[in-house]
């Protein structure tokens, strides 16, 4: 019963992962611009899905303040939240936003 109660939570794990991956990938593909409110998120989401807690790195101090601001404000979710997040976001643009 654990064994099999595991393979389903990897499953799982498994079907997120390729779904948030292929929400990246759908992101780097896309030529247009984003507008910033959802760069801004999606940066948020992406450094909190990835674990990435490096501090930001633009040469503009503004640039900066921005992003830390969409960290802070993804703070309390988790890695999996983040990702779901990510993946909603970039469908619903791509649905709606252009």
């Amino acid at each position: 019963m654990e064994k099999v109660l595991l393979q389903v939570m990897s499953s799982k794990e498994d079907k997120l992962e390729k779904e948030f991956r292929d929400a990246v990938d759908r992101v780097n593909a896309y030529t247009d611009p984003f507008p910033a409110d959802i760069l801004l998120k999606l940066y948020a989401y992406y450094k909190k899905a990835t674990n990435d807690y490096s501090r930001p790195k633009s040469k503009k101090a503004i640039i900066n303040a921005f992003k830390t601001n969409a960290l802070f404000q993804a703070k309390g979710i988790s890695e999996d939240e983040a990702k779901r997040a990510y993946i909603d976001l970039v469908n619903n643009y791509f649905l709606y936003g252009k």
